[in-house]
């Protein structure tokens, strides 16, 4: 007979579900999950702030695929985690945030950080749960997981009392549910998938866009096999890119508008039609509209669908591979092809420009000429996100991870330590912009307490360019405040707290300084001075 706490039925649950490694800031609330994480070797990887462990739980899932775990203490320790939270909910990552509170037995006589969590957190998560008994913790734990994996994936929440963590009870009497879910995909309906496959064999200008869900549902082969069968031009988003290698035929990037407002049949794949698609309201309106979802209720979301399929992304993949012949698109995507190589050839100037402050673009290029397929890159900005996320070459599904259309800046340093720990042989790189590293800069301690060889390039324009640009050209120039920053030496932060720094001005010093930024074995950062002029985007680019 063997007594366990509440803390250790945690992490023993956590274990089971083969958690590698937990997210957190310390707070007395919880010291009884570190114990029992000790326990069952579960790594506990500390940030310094909440928010930072809720976007690295996040980082987790998206680099992953399985549920990322944050624990946060009770309190503010919750409230600065929301923002993370919220990112998660807003992108369908999986990911569980627990988070202490006062003893149950001082419920409602303001013990030392009690607040309602389980309401607050009902809004940005698919489940929000506190457990009032300790031999119940398995059980909600694996709701907790069934929740956050099943359907549309999303964050959930379970609270734990203190006093729930700090109890014993006999270990017999505990159950610990094995058999809790299940991983079996939906077929879409065979009669909408026949109407799907008629229609697209028909078409003469067919366009695909893919997103997250490819990623998500493991179907990245699944999407090469289908156009390769069907031979339809493709444009991916968000965690839908690097799906599909860069030099494949049906791969696009620069002609999405023009494709869209052409295209007779628009086939949707997992993928919001939300700001970043202009809502499909620049689809062709004569265009038959196929969408495929797991979630029912996008289905007509901003916009009239024709055949709307629900079901698996990966399972309706192979079910349209399975009945489709090839399409009649050769005009069509030699159309696209030229007009690609075109939109290409307006970039190449400022991608070879000599300029200093460096070109955004030339910024980008540098960076792509870089990195291998096996680096991790991480975008935290606004412009410099956009304008990186059109030149730089995604060959790997899992290899890009961006805010999402939630846009919430600050995800740098914590999706890059989710990174490192998941995949330590890869370069992790993150994209910064100088506002964005504002955030969560602070991390950099993180990764050099936790020896994650972390590299951050910074576009250092002295400004919120994204948010400036737009304020002058409606206010004027005298009347664009808090947009500007000064021209920081984030490498010197750096190197303040134990890393490598470097200070780049020409742009032929870019590549010298992530070589030596690597070489270093230390997390690092180097700081690119860009000309705030040429650092210009839409709100939402492609990077978002």
């Amino acid at each position: 007979m063997a007594f366990l706490d509440g803390g250790q039925l945690v992490a023993r649950a956590l274990k089971q579900e083969g958690v590698e490694c937990i997210f957190t800031l310390s707070g007395f609330h919880i010291a009884q999950i570190y114990n029992g994480c000790l326990d069952e070797g579960i790594r506990i990887i500390d940030t310094r702030h909440e928010q930072a462990a809720a976007h690295a739980a996040d980082g987790w899932a998206r680099i992953t695929r399985k549920v990322g775990v944050a624990v946060v203490t009770a309190g503010p320790g919750v409230t600065d985690a929301v923002t993370g939270v919220a990112n998660a909910y807003q992108a369908d990552s999986p990911m569980l945030l627990i988070g202490g509170q006062g003893p149950l037995i001082q419920a409602e006589m303001w013990p030392l950080q009690e607040m309602d969590h389980v309401t607050l957190m009902q809004s940005i998560t698919k489940w929000s749960r506190s457990v009032h008994e300790a031999r119940r913790i398995p059980e909600y734990l694996s709701i907790a997981f069934r929740q956050a994996l099943s359907g549309r994936m999303g964050p959930v929440f379970l609270e734990a009392p203190w006093d729930i963590l700090t109890n014993s009870i006999d270990e017999e009497n505990v159950l610990f549910p094995k058999k809790y879910r299940t991983e079996a995909q939906t077929l879409g309906d065979p009669v909408y998938i026949q109407k799907a496959i008629q229609t697209l064999e028909k078409a003469k200008r067919p366009v695909l866009i893919a997103g997250g869900s490819v990623w998500w549902g493991h179907a990245e082969k699944k999407m090469v096999e289908f156009i390769d069968r069907s031979q339809i031009p493709v444009y991916l988003n968000g965690m839908g890119r690097g799906c599909v290698p860069t030099d494949h035929l049906c791969f696009f990037q620069y002609t999405r508008k023009h494709a869209l407002a052409a295209a007779d049949v628009i086939l949707v794949i997992g993928t919001p039609l939300d700001f970043r698609l202009g809502y499909g309201k620049g689809f062709n309106p004569e265009a038959t509209v196929i969408r495929v979802e797991v979630d029912a209720a996008q289905i007509g979301h901003n916009r009239d669908i024709d055949i709307g399929i629900v079901g698996s992304t990966g399972a309706v993949l192979e079910q349209l591979t399975q009945g489709i012949s090839a399409c009649d698109t050769k005009e069509w995507l030699a159309e696209l092809r030229t007009e690609e190589k075109q939109a290409r050839a307006r970039m190449e100037p400022a991608m070879h420009a000599n300029s200093s402050p460096v070109h955004p673009y030339r910024f980008a290029y540098e960076i792509d000429q870089f990195i291998d397929e096996e680096t991790v890159l991480i975008g935290d900005g606004g412009n410099i996100v956009g304008n990186a996320s059109k030149v730089i070459r995604v060959n790997r599904p899992g290899q890009w991870l961006d805010p999402g259309r939630f846009g919430c800046l600050g995800v740098g340093m914590p999706f890059a330590l989710a990174a490192q720990v998941a995949r330590p042989r890869s370069k992790v790189l993150v994209i910064y912009g100088d506002g964005s590293f504002g955030f969560n800069g602070m991390e950099f301690d993180t990764a050099i307490r936790h020896k994650l060889p972390i590299v951050a390039i910074v576009g250092n324009d002295a400004a919120w360019t994204q948010i400036r640009e737009p304020q002058i050209s409606v206010f004027g120039e005298d009347r664009a405040p808090a947009t500007t920053l000064l021209p920081t030496r984030y490498d010197k932060i750096v190197e303040a707290m134990g890393g490598h720094g470097e200070y780049v001005e020409r742009p032929e010093e870019i590549r010298p300084a992530l070589e030596r930024a690597f070489g270093s074995g230390k997390p690092a950062c180097v700081n690119v001075m860009i000309d705030s002029k040429e650092n210009r985007g839409s709100y939402g680019g492609v990077g978002l």
